[in-house]
């Protein structure tokens, strides 16, 4: 039998475990400051609740199978989708509601080098109010989050209806049918050239508006800098977002700025929208968010509604690696070794003592090893300190604590061996 997984899938080894729980813990201390509410959304949907967010081609993209009762469902492929329902079927809840998930997603894309159908991403949430407070909450939340990190990012703001509003007034488009199609042109820019976009799009949009929709999407810096060279003048919603970078200002947030190129590719987004990027990295946005109305009234919600946030957690791994923040660094380990099987027993239940006193401390589990091969097997498990037991100390009820750095040797009591070793290691 040939043992093998799913492709796209793989395992998960200990050293990027660690670095994925370094991050869910940064992550958890920032939602303990903003008092957001940690759940986790069911893994498994109904596909029709998938689809509700960005169409039935969305099928293409995702897990999705018929199950044993005859059901079309699909593994989720991000963590709004569920905390958006669970939100819009609890009409007990207060509101505003804040939730925060860490968790695994699927998505049925195609396999490269840092990318797997498998990965890991973070979300926050805030459903109620449709107020520019509950935007800057978000946003902020991002910045603080990834200073905890260490990344120096940039998060990058617009608002998808000022775009839309500078189209119909600014560029004198009016049928409404084509405005998503122009929207997904404003988010390529950065990715095409004006001749690819205007091949792609030529039998929707004109290469004169597809010309200024790439000029507009240049634009990004202060707000006083942003609308000295936009055409903004008498756009109601200018003001917004001057209003939300104030609202930043107030609260410190010193690392954002206006971008008339961001507007987000999925169509449920329906008012503002960010982006954070690493300047020293080419690994693209590391977080992105937005506010997501529509989403919340598809599911039968009018009453309240959605801004959020989402990063790939494997994503940002890479970006503390290429910024040199993320290493492993193992905890300070104890190795329990003994020179003789008679008397095993004392030392394991020094190991126990160890281990209870929250000393981490692992031992030879390999029955007949000599005290030599125990060091070796120490060594490779990179304990800092190794105690060694041995008859003639354990009957004066003292041990020898060996450094594995420098060889050197002390005996120690047994009674003040868990005090001794933490005092070493800090």
């Amino acid at each position: 039998m040939k043992l093998e997984i799913p492709r796209g899938m793989r395992d998960i080894e200990p050293e990027e475990l660690h670095n994925i729980n370094y991050i869910r813990e940064k992550f958890m201390e920032t939602t303990c400051l903003f008092n957001f509410k940690v759940m986790e959304p069911s893994p498994l949907e109904m596909l029709t609740t998938l689809e509700a967010k960005a169409g039935a081609s969305i099928s293409n993209e995702i897990y999705s199978f018929t199950d044993k009762g005859n059901r079309n469902i699909a593994l989720r492929f991000d963590l709004t989708i569920g905390l958006t329902r669970f939100v819009a079927t609890r009409r007990d809840l207060k509101m505003p509601v804040k939730l925060a998930s860490f968790s695994d997603v699927w998505r049925y894309d195609e396999p490269q080098a840092g990318r797997y159908r498998y990965f890991h991403q973070w979300d926050i949430e805030i459903y109620g109010p449709f107020s520019k407070e509950s935007d800057a909450e978000v946003i902020e939340f991002v910045s603080v989050f990834l200073k905890k990190l260490g990344l120096n990012v940039m998060v990058e703001v617009n608002d998808r209806q000022l775009i839309e509003e500078y189209i119909r007034q600014k560029l004198g488009v009016a049928e409404e049918q084509i405005m998503p199609d122009i929207l997904r042109a404003v988010d390529k820019v950065t990715k095409k050239s004006l001749s690819e976009l205007y091949e792609e799009y030529k039998d929707k949009i004109n290469l004169s508006t597809l010309q200024h929709l790439v000029d507009l999407s240049s634009i990004k810096g202060t707000v006083n800098e942003v609308y000295s060279k936009a055409d903004l003048k008498g756009l109601e919603n200018w003001s917004k977002v001057a209003a939300l970078m104030d609202s930043l200002k107030s609260r410190r947030v010193d690392n954002v700025r206006v971008n008339l190129g961001i507007v987000r590719g999925l169509d449920y987004y329906s008012g503002v929208v960010f982006e954070a990027f690493d300047p020293f990295s080419e690994l693209g946005a590391l977080v992105g968010g937005g506010r997501y109305d529509r989403l919340t009234h598809a599911f039968g919600r009018e009453d309240i509604g959605a801004i959020g946030a989402a990063g790939g957690v494997e994503r940002i791994m890479m970006a503390l690696k290429k910024n040199g923040i993320l290493k492993h660094v193992p905890k300070q380990m104890v190795y329990v070794a003994y020179t003789s099987s008679i008397i095993k027993t004392s030392a394991l239940g020094i190991v126990s003592i160890l281990r209870n006193s929250g000393i981490s401390t692992d031992y030879n589990l390999n029955a007949g090893r000599s005290l030599r091969k125990q060091l070796d097997d120490a060594a490779s498990k990179g304990a800092v300190l190794t105690v060694i037991v041995g008859p003639e100390e354990i009957e004066k009820g003292e041990v020898i604590v060996r450094s594995m750095s420098d060889g050197t040797e002390s005996k120690q009591k047994v009674n003040e061996l868990a005090r001794i070793l933490d005092r070493m290691f800090h």
